[in-house]
């Protein structure tokens, strides 16, 4: 796949067929693209999984916070990673410990890795990076 840009088609297909979204690296505040994201897909009637460690037993809009995609007690189609590029192939090696593996790995706006999207790909993931899911033509 060339993650430098994604056929409409693609992308439209993830965003219609994902239901269940881990958010890795969802702040609590407002005022931060995270929450901003995280808010508007809970809004179109995703099921939202907000995914912090330092926020773990706490809720954010009222979803129960996790520490990490292993902590989640129900299947994830999606995990959505809000954290620097350094800091995402931790993340997905966990992703795909998952059982059933979720389908999607998505990397936020700046975030790319590839290393973490071969492995992902390799597992039979879709990847999609240095695009938010609220506004996917961006970037």
């Amino acid at each position: 796949m060339n993650h430098d840009s994604y056929p409409d088609n693609y992308i439209r297909g993830i965003l219609n067929t994902v239901k269940t979204i881990a958010m890795v690296g969802i702040s609590p505040k407002e005022n931060r693209p995270s929450f901003f994201a995280f808010k508007y897909l809970l809004e179109r009637g995703y099921h939202m999984i907000p995914v912090n460690p330092g926020q773990a037993g706490k809720s954010i809009l009222n979803q129960a916070v996790y520490a990490k995609l292993s902590d989640i007690p129900e299947p994830v189609d999606m995990v959505d990673i809000f954290r620097a590029s350094e800091y995402v192939l931790p993340v997905v090696e966990e992703a795909l410990t998952l059982r059933p593996t979720p389908q999607v790995i998505w990397m936020q706006l700046t975030i790319r890795n590839d290393e973490a999207a071969r492995l992902a790909e390799a597992a039979g993931l879709k990847v999609v990076m240095d695009r938010c899911p609220k506004f996917p033509g961006w970037g």
